[in-house]
């Protein structure tokens, strides 16, 4: 979840109040929101330098790191943030916010160009008119860009936010995509002009824009944004042009963004232009402008009309397990809290429901449960009776999972989580293993080589464990539960999970005796006696040979006539794959299977 740092002193001033960090703390909590720490911009920084704490004087600005939803990217500044929180209280009512009401022939255009296609087709815009912007607030419009694009623009792949002084360049506007050749201009905070395929190179060693540089470097076209006279706005998603910089004497600015998701571009749109109008000389008030596309189809954008959806009043009280009143002001009390306003209608069955008028700051209500979780928040989670329904049973082998883990930390294993998809060569090559082709499930599509397979073993993610903690103190004692996935005919996905306990012992004398007797341990919690070679009351043990264990060094668990697992000495070769200097035992059960009684 995104964090936002926010000056305490200025968040207060525009909250009408001070609270004490406890009081603060629990507005926070009933909000859906979480004080994550206190800190000052020195100890940042410090922190950031690996230096020594020191105490912070008193006239170092109190930081407060606020913890929001990852999808209220309306909470991402301290505008939206205070707004909020003020609506939450009582103290404001909900913004309505508008389009300037001016005629077609006045508004502002962006012609887009066929090309465009290409590379990044969408782009939308708006101008807020008569901004007065301080240093602080001027520094949160900023702030917002960059966390937006940290967020929903995903790094710049999706959207890409231009913002700029309309005073310094002259409508209409043309949004193309050229050779990088044929574009020229002075980027930002630079004073000379580059060709586009010269910024390539040249912000190849700048720390912050080099990671957005391969989104277009291979492209044989660039997207480009030029006013009438043909003067550069932005290269995007690299680089805005100089001539159109914004500042503090910026009074009118106009917003683009680029994307290759046009959902995602209004919806940043949307988000700037709502928290910022609030410093218009008209407030609330945006300007929109016409995009015209190669198609001859002209929108006008932003859009910031009301989102409606009709949710039934059971259907909220059924999802938070409170019973609401039917009338209406009490849920449109709640729901207003929450910046949502709600209008009691009826059904033809006479069935209460509510019609939610969804505000664009509120992109994430999309369901009627987003809509329930408001409620519940504005209601107050705290004041939710906790009751425990009677149908709802764990599943018995989520119950054994759980005995087991008992038994065996209170042997002195440390469970430890790893990821169930590694690489090919974890699962096979450094276990020793040869990869039949019939065993594991492929990743078609994986992100990295650390995502091509589903494990088929514990043991990779134990040992990787082990080889990043090698200097810890010895003995080092982990264990994991968890699934293992197989192929499998029989399933109509072509596969199926397996549920695994796999334990390992690593030490200066890691004998085949320690990880034995831990299996002993286990079939002692079972109730399951120790029998003799072909008993299948109980179960026993033979010798295997399997690759990743040493030779007679190992041993096949057999329960009730199946083997369930091995357990053993790991090989000094799949040691020194996994860069583990000390010897290691190893242990792996199919304790589903012990579960089913090894039917």
């Amino acid at each position: 979840m995104p964090t936002v740092s926010v000056g305490r002193d200025r968040l207060f001033e525009a909250l009408g109040r001070t609270y004490t960090e406890e009081e603060f703390e629990d507005l926070c909590f009933k909000f859906g929101i979480e004080l994550d720490d206190v800190t000052t911009e020195k100890a940042i920084i410090r922190k950031e330098k690996h230096l020594e704490e020191e105490a912070p004087s008193e006239d170092e600005e109190v930081i407060y790191k606020v913890e929001v939803p990852a999808n209220r990217y309306d909470l991402l500044c301290l505008e939206g943030l205070a707004l909020s929180l003020r609506i939450f209280d009582g103290l404001d009512p909900i913004p309505k916010y508008n389009l300037a009401s001016i005629s077609k022939e006045s508004m502002l255009k962006m012609h887009v160009n066929s090309e465009t296609s290409k590379i990044r087709p969408y782009v939308v815009c708006a101008v807020l008119r008569g901004v007065t912007f301080n240093e602080a607030r001027y520094n949160s419009f900023i702030d917002l860009q960059d966390r937006l694009h940290q967020n929903i623009c995903r790094r710049r792949t999706l959207v890409a936010i231009g913002t700029h002084d309309l005073d310094t360049v002259e409508g209409p506007f043309t949004y193309e995509a050229l050779p990088p050749q044929e574009i020229n201009f002075v980027p930002l905070k630079q004073t000379k002009n580059f060709r586009a395929d010269e910024l390539m190179e040249f912000y190849k060693s700048d720390l912050k824009l080099k990671k957005f540089l391969h989104i277009i470097e291979d492209s044989p076209v660039f997207p480009v944004i030029y006013d009438h006279k043909r003067t550069v706005l932005s290269l995007p998603p690299i680089i805005n042009g100089a001539h159109s910089a914004i500042s503090l004497k910026t009074k009118n600015v106009f917003i683009e963004c680029t994307a290759t998701d046009l959902t995602k571009a209004n919806i940043v749109l949307n988000t700037m232009v709502t928290m910022f109008s609030v410093y218009c000389e008209k407030k609330f008030e945006v300007e929109p402008v016409e995009i015209t596309y190669p198609d001859g189809k002209s929108y006008i954008c932003p859009d910031l009309s009301l989102y409606q959806i009709t949710v039934p009043l059971s259907y909220i009280t059924s999802a938070i397990g409170v019973s609401l009143p039917a009338h209406e002001p009490k849920v449109a009390r709640l729901l207003n809290k929450m910046q949502l306003h709600a209008k009691h209608s009826s059904s033809e069955k006479n069935e209460t429901s509510f019609t939610i008028s969804v505000p664009p700051t509120r992109s994430d209500i999309l369901h009627p449960c987003d809509v329930a979780e408001d409620v519940a928040i504005s209601y107050g989670y705290n004041e939710i009776q906790k009751i425990k329904l009677p149908s709802l049973r764990p599943q018995s082998l989520n119950q054994f999972s759980d005995l087991i883990r008992a038994e065996i930390a209170m042997v002195g294993y440390a469970e430890v989580l790893t990821w169930i998809l590694c690489s090919h060569k974890e699962n096979f090559t450094m276990l020793n293993r040869k990869d039949d082709k019939l065993t594991a499930a492929i990743n078609g599509n994986p992100r990295s080589a650390d995502f091509e397979v589903v494990r088929t073993s514990l043991m990779p993610g134990l040992l990787k464990t082990v080889g990043h903690n090698k200097d810890n103190p010895k003995p080092i004692k982990i264990y994991e539960v968890g699934d293992v996935v197989l192929l499998d005919e029989t399933k109509d996905v072509g596969a199926s999970n397996h549920h695994h306990l796999a334990a390992l012992y690593c030490g200066a004398t890691s004998g085949f005796e320690l990880i034995h007797g831990l299996v002993d341990r286990i079939m002692e919690m079972t109730a399951t006696p120790f029998v003799s070679p072909g008993d299948k009351t109980g179960y026993y043990i033979k010798l295997s040979e399997e690759p990743e264990f040493l030779t007679g060094r190992q041993a096949s668990i057999i329960y009730k006539g199946k083997q369930i697992g091995t357990f053993g000495i790991v090989h000094p070769q799949v040691l020194d794959n996994f860069d583990i200097p000390d010897p290691c035992s190893f242990v792996e059960i199919d304790i589903e299977s012990i579960l089913l009684g090894a039917a």
